[in-house]
């Protein structure tokens, strides 16, 4: 998922690369047995104090390797597949797990799952490769406060979009080149169908939407409440981004519940690990109550444990879409490139 996890600057600080927990070069030095090497994006983030308590109650020392969005990732397993760089993988979601299970990424492992997490199991993974960590959803957000300073009603649907009345209003990260931009394309075909996303995509593209290559520049510089002087006071973000622009007792952006995709995050045990036992412990540790406690301030998404409290102001604003549009993670495998395709061809004219 690539997307709202940008809005904390500490975030920045991960870069890509590699990156070790436990002490300087230790974990590259320890043998296989003793260490579990985590392949993830950019974006894996978790308290010090929960890396260092895995390392602690499981005896492995853990080796974070860590670049690129969900699509950088999956790519990156696939290419490697016969010497995989790792041992467990992180961050591979449902718009790009079909690929990575047809390539045979993962290994099977039937981890025990948390209170009301088998819902967001991927379909059609009857080995259990994957296991289902986090969710966010991908949705259409609206500054309230520009809209009433301007005496406009906010759009409210897919449709709204394309009125004349929000020309030069909306801002989104691209498909070709953005989880978030690929999550709403998905979107769209699943509200218009096959053959009637082609023809909203146009309007929307004739009534001046912008383009952007990635969500930051499309939240922190285009949309009126990011991080700069936006003059765009609609932008696709996640059904969280409300709960992160609290003033006093309110929050002055909301989600358009009814332009959602759901994004799923999944981890698995790469197949050919060195050390698959202490992959499938890692992928255990990422279930524990404590982790997904922490899913919500260190990673901007939902736990896929029901049974965990969220912050208070995500109880209150980070309202989530109770049927998100949905497109079958073997439909998606089977027309992604098509989809692209024409979604390029448009969006370039």
């Amino acid at each position: 998922m690539r997307h709202f996890r940008a809005l904390l600057p500490a975030l920045v600080l991960l870069g890509t690369g590699c990156s070790t927990i436990g002490g300087g070069d230790e974990a590259d030095d320890a043998p296989a047995s003793d260490r579990v090497v985590l392949v993830t994006h950019e974006s894996f983030v978790l308290p010090k104090r929960l890396e260092r308590r895995f390392e602690e109650e499981s005896g492995y020392q853990l080796e974070v390797r860590a670049s690129g969005d969900a699509g950088t990732l999956t790519n990156k397993l696939v290419l490697t597949g016969d010497n995989p760089l790792g041992d467990v993988a992180f961050g591979v979601d449902n718009t790009f797990a079909s690929r990575a299970l047809e390539e045979g990424v993962f290994a099977p492992y039937d981890a025990t799952l948390p209170a009301g997490a088998e819902q967001y199991a991927l379909p059609g993974d009857d080995d259990h490769a994957l296991t289902p960590v986090d969710n966010a959803s991908v949705c259409v957000n609206v500054d309230d406060t520009w809209f009433a300073d301007h005496d406009l009603e906010p759009p409210a649907s897919f449709d709204d979009l394309v009125d004349p009345a929000y020309r030069d209003l909306f801002v989104t990260p691209g498909a070709a080149t953005s989880s978030p931009g690929m999550a709403f394309l998905l979107a769209t075909v699943a509200a218009y169908g096959e053959d009637g996303w082609q023809d909203w995509w146009t309007e929307l593209m004739d009534n001046g939407a912008k383009l952007t290559d990635g969500w930051s520049d499309a939240y922190q510089v285009d949309f009126t409440q990011g991080g700069g002087k936006g003059d765009r006071p609609v932008v696709l973000s996640y059904d969280s981004s409300p709960a992160f622009t609290v003033a006093g007792e309110e929050s002055t952006t909301s989600a358009l519940l009814n332009t959602c995709f759901r994004q799923v995050e999944y981890a698995g045990v790469l197949a050919g690990a060195e050390n698959p036992d202490g992959a499938e412990a890692f992928v255990d540790f990422l279930l524990t109550p404590e982790v997904q406690a922490a899913l919500p301030t260190s990673m901007y998404v939902f736990p896929v444990d029901a049974s965990v409290q969220l912050p208070a102001e995500w109880a209150r604003f980070a309202r989530q879409p109770a049927d998100p549009w949905q497109v079958e993670p073997a439909e998606i495998g089977e027309h992604r490139d098509e989809w692209l395709r024409e979604w390029s061809d448009l969006t370039s004219r």
